[in-house]
């Protein structure tokens, strides 16, 4: 009050952010309706956040809730996992490894929102060079690292439909390269060669290197599965090795069922293995009974490959030499498709196409044959 006057006088109360820090709040109500702000150190700066930043992103429904977007890595990492239960189990166990060993120990803690496209790329390169925490000093396969990208970059495809990110921070990675193999493909008589070294797995052997069935393929077939008297094998089952789980059997890798021919020659070999089994025995058993494992097969099937002089010849590569043979018998590409399981003739035609016969000389002979005789007919007219 006025001391002269007696009038009640206004005093500006300082707020208690007076010269504090971030003066300028910039509020918004978000498309959720709720009311939200953030503190700036000038106005201009607020401005544009209200402008931009916000705006923009309602506008374009890009906005993403910041607590959402606020979550550790590892939260939506775990969540991401559980909604992979219907896969394989043998593609499970892999996505669990790789968290367990390479992401979660790097990507754990962050939360979602500071993951950048910068720290990814540096990541990669990381893994490449020197490997994961677990792995100091030694660099991953061009194959791991990629793997493990991957898995990363679902997990943040996954969050982006949660609502969680806008934009996939793993976009447009530099990855390393990979190295194709170089594939040997055997001939007829080193088929034959391994097959008789392998002894007891001779059958084994033939059936790999004249079907092409993967490993896993071959080792859940049952007696039934064997049409003799239509030199057919059906194919509907897989079997492989999962961490903690022991040998477990699925459908094929394209969850399809699928008929492949067998040479006489095979056939004959299977009416002999096969003879008084019951139908739901397998095929190929492990000597203790139940799957054959590929420790078990290995310890002889590498040991006739040196004594053949085919060392380093693994059993996937039979399924290459199947591929080869069936081209070379005149298998045009949808057969080799079939017979391999592929999921399309693309693919079969990326790995094998190679192998298939020029036919561009053909090609040119013909359409000459039809341009001659289109000039004949109008030079008679």
């Amino acid at each position: 009050m006025d001391p002269v006057t007696g009038e009640k006088t206004k005093k500006k109360a300082k707020s208690d952010r007076a010269g504090k820090g971030k003066r300028w709040r910039a509020r918004y109500v978000d498309p959720n309706g709720v009311e939200r702000s953030r503190s700036f150190d000038t106005k201009a700066a607020a401005q544009k956040f209200l402008d931009g930043d916000v705006t923009t992103k309602v506008v374009t429904g890009t906005w993403v809730d910041p607590d959402r977007s606020g979550v550790l890595f590892e939260v939506v990492a775990e969540k991401w996992y559980t909604t992979k239960k219907f896969r394989k189990p043998k593609t499970v166990a892999g996505y669990r490894s790789l968290l367990d060993t390479i992401i979660l120990p790097r990507w754990r803690s962050v939360p979602l929102r500071d993951i950048e496209f910068e720290d990814i790329q540096e990541w990669v390169v990381v893994l490449s060079e020197s490997g994961s925490a677990r792995f100091q000093g030694r660099g991953l396969s061009a194959s791991r690292v990629i793997q493990s990208y991957q898995v990363l970059s679902q997990i943040l495809r996954f969050a982006i439909k949660s609502k969680r990110l806008a934009l996939n921070p793993a976009e447009d990675i530099d990855l390393p390269s990979m190295r194709s193999g170089e594939r040997r493909y055997l001939t007829h008589v080193e088929v034959m060669k391994l097959a008789m070294a392998s002894a007891r797995f001779r059958p084994l052997v033939l059936t790999l290197g004249y079907t092409g069935l993967r490993f896993g393929e071959a080792i859940a077939l049952r007696t039934s599965d064997v049409l003799l008297d239509q030199r057919r094998i059906r194919v509907s089952r897989s079997a492989t090795a999962v961490p903690g789980q022991g040998m477990v059997e699925t459908d094929t890798k394209n969850h399809t069922t699928r008929v492949v021919p067998i040479p006489g020659l095979l056939a004959k070999d299977m009416e002999s293995l096969l003879a008084g089994r019951r139908a739901e025995a397998f095929v190929f058993p492990s000597h203790k009974g139940g799957f054959l494992t590929s420790t078990e097969f290995r310890w002889v099937f590498d040991q006739a490959a040196r004594d053949v002089g085919l060392a380093g010849v693994v059993p996937h590569g039979l399924r290459h030499t199947a591929a080869s043979l069936a081209i070379s018998a005149g298998g045009n590409i949808k057969v080799v498709q079939r017979m391999l399981g592929h999921k399309t003739a693309t693919l079969t035609l990326d790995l094998y196409g190679h192998l298939f016969p020029d036919d561009l000389d053909a090609v040119a002979d013909g359409m000459d044959s039809g341009a001659r005789a289109a000039a004949d007919s109008l030079r008679t007219a």
